[in-house]
């Protein structure tokens, strides 16, 4: 069985590797990029299944990858869950409704939120390769 590849973009190494304990464990592959700048270079070389894209970071921030995401051919159809400290309502609308994001979670977030948003998004029959 395949894993599904999920990229983290996301300027806190902390984040990344919280992100990658928590779906590790659910089968998923984790890969970080930190920032803007690297997780573009990242979706070029390798596009993922998902990317989880923080959109506060410093130099390139989350809206800008985004965008250029989606004026690409080849990454425009991956799904994308915002990932962000940015609580009011207006980003959530903006992320969801407007530009189309598929998920939208506010930090902090618990686990089971993270892992029920990315299985909503990719499907959850994804399960670990030791429970059968």
């Amino acid at each position: 069985m395949d894993r599904k590849r999920i990229l983290c973009i996301e300027d806190h190494p902390e984040m990344i590797e919280l992100i990658h304990l928590i779906l590790g464990r659910k089968g998923f592959e984790v890969v970080g990029a930190a920032g803007g700048r690297e997780g573009l270079q990242a979706l070029e070389a390798n596009p993922p299944d998902l990317v989880l894209l923080d959109l506060m970071m410093p130099g390139m921030d989350g809206w800008e990858v985004y965008r250029q995401m989606r004026a690409s051919d080849r990454l425009k159809e991956i799904p994308v869950i915002a990932v962000t400290a940015k609580a009011q309502e207006i980003d959530r609308v903006l992320g969801l409704h407007i530009a189309g994001m598929d998920g939208f979670i506010i930090k902090p977030f618990g686990p089971d939120e993270l892992i029920e948003s990315v299985e909503r998004v990719l499907g959850s029959s994804v399960r670990p390769s030791t429970e059968r």
